[in-house]
């Protein structure tokens, strides 16, 4: 059931097409940076823009930065609203559960693909990215191998290649733990609606939510349980030494919303009337 799912996620051109959306973004932004050699001035843009002037090995961090706080959590709520609602929507979740497919292996098999999806995209990212900095802004990969060199952390201290490829996986585990928690709100709508685009809407409407009240003063009791408080904590990776506060919360309140959210589509779906 696994295979079947990751297989239909390869064979929609969707999945291709937001890939792509998702890389475009760091790409004109390293044009404009390019071409006109003008950082963002100090407290605005990514953390960084600035750095990638001097070093194109470090835009791959300055990529996932741009594309973190709307395009990929649009993507991951977009496909999670489809996966159930889009199948009753279509009248094929009946069959598929006339076969003998249990609800919850069927429900495994729809996150394993979203877990599949949030790699593939944020892979796809980093890669592009990581050739355009290298084009772009120089910064030769070490040894004539795919290892940049040394890069300048945040905090002024130099950064290893091995260093630099650690802080990135990290980041990508941190940011794959972020949107499966996104995944987990579109997916637990997605079990008691037909309609996906309701449930991408739903999924979308609490994390605008959540980004208003994160910068209102007045809901300052409550902003660090928020969902998307902390979803740019991974930054404090790229810093010497790490700073680990925020980090630590952040992958907690998201492993929270997980397995919640998760337990809650799971008990939904298991006695949802599939009438379509």
């Amino acid at each position: 059931m696994i295979r079947v799912e990751i297989a239909k996620l390869f064979r929609r051109p969707r999945t291709y097409v937001i890939a792509g959306l998702l890389c475009a973004l760091p790409f004109v932004v390293a044009v404009f940076l390019a071409t006109t050699r003008i950082p963002p001035p100090p407290g605005q843009g990514g953390a960084f823009l600035s750095a990638v002037l001097s070093n194109g090995s470090l835009y791959p961090a300055a990529a996932m930065a741009l594309v973190m706080p709307v395009f990929l959590p649009v993507s991951v709520a977009v496909l999670a609203g489809d996966s159930v609602a889009g199948e009753a929507s279509q009248g094929t979740l009946r069959y598929l559960l006339i076969r003998p497919v249990g609800r919850t292996r069927l429900l495994v098999a729809k996150l394993v693909a979203l877990i599949v999806f949030v790699l593939f995209a944020i892979g796809a990212v980093l890669l592009t990215s990581f050739l355009t900095g290298i084009t772009m802004f120089g910064g030769e990969p070490a040894a004539g191998v795919a290892i940049p060199a040394d890069v300048t952390s945040l905090s002024g201290v130099t950064i290893t290649p091995f260093g630099l490829v650690m802080r990135l996986l990290a980041t990508v585990a941190y940011i794959v733990i972020s949107m499966l928690s996104v995944a987990a709100i579109a997916l637990f709508l997605s079990t008691i609606t037909d309609s996906g685009l309701g449930a991408a809407m739903g999924a979308l409407a609490v994390l605008v939510t959540s980004q208003v009240l994160v910068t209102l003063d007045a809901a300052a009791a409550i902003r660090p349980y928020l969902p998307t408080r902390y979803w740019l904590a991974w930054v404090d990776f790229f810093r010497d030494p790490i700073l680990w506060r925020d980090i630590e919360r952040g992958a907690g309140i998201q492993l929270v919303f997980l397995v919640v959210l998760l337990g809650a589509a799971w008990a939904n779906f298991m006695t949802r009337d599939i009438s379509n």
